[in-house]
């Protein structure tokens, strides 16, 4: 973090407008290089981590490559016959239990990686639960994303990314997507000598709003309760109550 983010960022979180130690941040850093192996996206994550935890936030970034995740879109998919492990119910609890999740990849090709891929779909798979107030059960949880490469596609990941978290209930902040991309053609990345990466003010500044939305906004949901329980339960639309739905043949 450079010193001048430093004085920003201690000058904001000795000055909160609101309290966020009961809160939990979880970054899925959607890497390809399994653990030890350095990540330059973990390098951007730490930004975000530092101010989440600097207000009291609780952390966890987890490398979705160091687990066994098979394809499919079962809960369980070593409930299959195709596959023996599944891992992925292990982070599914860590979503579960967090209150901001962070999604954070590479660029390869102008696409997120394929782990993100595998993340999102397994994600996808769990839309048929519902949460205590019959919602989609990822209602009243906050989702951004963290974005790293070496040529053009930050915003192309990111629409990608935020419109899928949207789609299955997560609220979106605004400015919840933050990115690095170095020089096109191959050249030092993130974390190398020289990138400019980690001094980089527009990096920083859009990493450090990311961190504050989602901790303002997760802080309101979490205070009034989370999304309202009406006119967004699929099981009370199924049981015939319409929420003001009025059909064209109604209306004739």
């Amino acid at each position: 973090m450079t010193e001048q983010l430093q004085q920003i960022t201690q000058q904001q979180c000795q000055n909160p407008p609101a309290q966020y130690g009961d809160l939990k941040a979880l970054f899925l850093n959607c890497t390809l290089n399994r653990t030890p192996v350095m990540s330059h996206t973990r390098g951007l994550i730490n930004i975000a981590k530092g101010i989440f935890e600097a207000n009291g936030v609780q952390t966890k970034v987890i490398r979705p490559v160091d687990y066994e995740i098979p394809a499919g879109l079962g809960v369980d998919m070593s409930q299959t016959p195709e596959w023996d492990r599944d891992d992925w119910p292990q982070i599914q609890k860590e979503i579960d239990d967090t209150d901001i999740l962070i999604v954070c990849t590479s660029v390869w090709l102008g696409e997120k990686s394929s782990v993100c891929n595998r993340v999102l779909e397994r994600m996808y798979g769990y839309t048929h639960l519902f949460n205590a107030k019959g919602q989609y059960r990822d209602y009243g949880k906050v989702g951004a994303t963290l974005i790293t490469g070496n040529e053009d596609g930050v915003k192309h990941c990111a629409m990608n990314i935020l419109f899928s978290l949207s789609h299955i209930g997560y609220t979106v902040p605004p400015q919840a997507d933050a990115g690095w991309l170095g020089e096109v053609g191959p050249g030092p990345s993130y974390l190398d000598a020289g990138s400019g990466g980690p001094e980089n003010d527009f990096t920083n500044r859009n990493t450090t709003f990311l961190a504050w939305n989602c901790m303002h906004l997760a802080r309101m949901l979490k205070d009034s309760g989370g999304i309202p329980g009406h006119g967004n339960q699929p099981e009370a639309w199924e049981a015939g109550c319409k929420s003001d739905f009025q059909s064209p043949e109604h209306k004739r």
